[in-house]
């Protein structure tokens, strides 16, 4: 199982990677702190991760702006894509499901609230969730 992270904050990037690490979800976890990282990122990997967890508010590129493309991608269309974002700005909702978000969740506040966050997503999304094959 690998995983991308999108995150420039590199708080909740500590705290994403131990919740992780604490429930031995991925294999392997590669971190990028902008939009445009992510998507060179992407373009160059030969598998596709199992999930990206992915900020909104990102620098260089904004995480709706690297959802737009990565759907518009042939080959990497149909990565599943979580939000992971401190937003809960109504209209930050309603455009990530509009370019096919398939998931949006709201960083708690606290470090155990948001470790259990973490963790319930990526349960589910590299155990539980049925992979498409590459």
């Amino acid at each position: 199982m690998s995983l991308l992270l999108v995150e420039d904050d590199p708080e909740d990037v500590a705290i994403t990677l131990r919740a992780l690490s604490r429930n031995n979800l991925a294999d392997r976890v590669h971190v990028v702190r902008d939009g445009v990282e992510a998507l060179e990122h992407l373009e160059r990997v030969t598998v596709r991760p199992t999930v990206v967890l992915l900020d909104l508010k990102l620098p260089r590129l904004s995480g709706l702006e690297v959802l737009r493309r990565i759907r518009a991608h042939d080959r990497l269309g149909r990565i599943p894509v979580v939000i992971l974002t401190s937003s809960r700005e109504g209209p930050d909702i309603a455009q990530a499901y509009a370019l096919g978000a398939n998931s949006y969740i709201v960083k708690p506040v606290g470090i155990e609230p948001f470790i259990r966050a973490v963790s319930q997503a990526g349960v589910y999304w590299t155990l539980l969730n049925e992979r498409e094959p590459d």
